[in-house]
């Protein structure tokens, strides 16, 4: 039984280390992905703030989803990374802000 623990174990770690990149990555697309969906969802189609929560509403929470209207500005915060995203046109849609 503990030598096919250890067998999963070192196989989860060399998983881990062959998917290292996208494991580091994960934190940010998890803001990045809200801020989008949400500028999109409020800006480009309209709809109200409820529908849109709902909408980009993950498994793992968003410690922010701040909207500013008059900019047209959303800042999403998660896993400790921040992103903005915000209206550019009605054919360019939203943005993710550098």
């Amino acid at each position: 039984m503990k030598r096919l623990l250890l067998l999963v174990v070192v196989a989860l770690l060399g998983w881990a280390w062959l998917e290292r990149q996208a494991l580091a990555d994960f934190p940010g697309i998890l803001s990045a992905y809200s801020a989008k969906e949400y500028c999109s969802c409020r800006f480009v189609m309209g709809f109200d703030q409820a529908y849109c929560r709902g909408y980009v509403k993950q498994w793992l929470p968003l410690s922010t989803l701040e909207e500013d209207v008059a900019q047209r500005l959303i800042t999403a915060e998660g896993l400790g990374q921040r992103n903005q995203a915000a209206w550019q046109s009605a054919q360019a849609g939203c943005r993710l802000l550098p």
